[in-house]
């Protein structure tokens, strides 16, 4: 029996390739925020230019493949000379539970570390309970009370350093 593993592939949040992802991950967001004053919550993923994620800015977008579809795929973009912040991660919904969020998170910290960054920042939703379970296992610090509301809270932040 033979083991498929998905292969990493650099490229831009406007590659074709990465459409099915984004357009799942927009269609979550609807469905699990609704409307932010009257404005689709999948707004939020045109908030940030696809140059910004390019590595002539500081940034990376990197999808999973597997038999040439993404399956899984996130992002990062500068802030500062230290840090990043990671973006759009997301697993496609027909490949969850296989290790690639994992996968996408421990690749976008080490090319953030071969990049000289030495802490990476990242904000998920309320709403997003398997994000905040990811992000605390993989040694994500909460900014926030974890047994506060939530909901109250909104907007979720986390911080890790790298190793240097």
């Amino acid at each position: 029996m033979t083991v498929d593993h998905p292969v990493i592939y650099y490229t831009s949040p406007d590659d074709p390739l990465a459409a099915p992802l984004v357009d799942e991950l927009s269609r979550e967001y609807d469905e699990r925020y609704g409307l932010n004053d009257g404005i689709p919550s999948s707004a939020e993923l045109s908030r940030y230019p696809a140059e910004l994620f390019q590595p002539q800015h500081g940034g990376a977008f990197l999808l999973l493949m597997l038999h040439g579809a993404a399956v899984a795929g996130g992002a990062f973009l500068r802030i500062d000379e230290r840090t990043v912040e990671v973006k759009r991660v997301w697993t496609h919904s027909g490949y969850r539970r296989r290790g690639y969020a994992r996968s996408v998170m421990a690749e976008l910290e080490a090319e953030a570390a071969r990049r000289g960054a030495t802490e990476v920042a990242l904000t998920t939703g309320a709403r997003q309970p398997e994000a905040v379970a990811l992000y605390l296992s993989l040694g994500y610090e909460p900014k926030f009370d974890l047994h506060g509301d939530l909901e109250e809270i909104s907007y979720l932040r986390f911080v890790k350093p790298l190793p240097e």
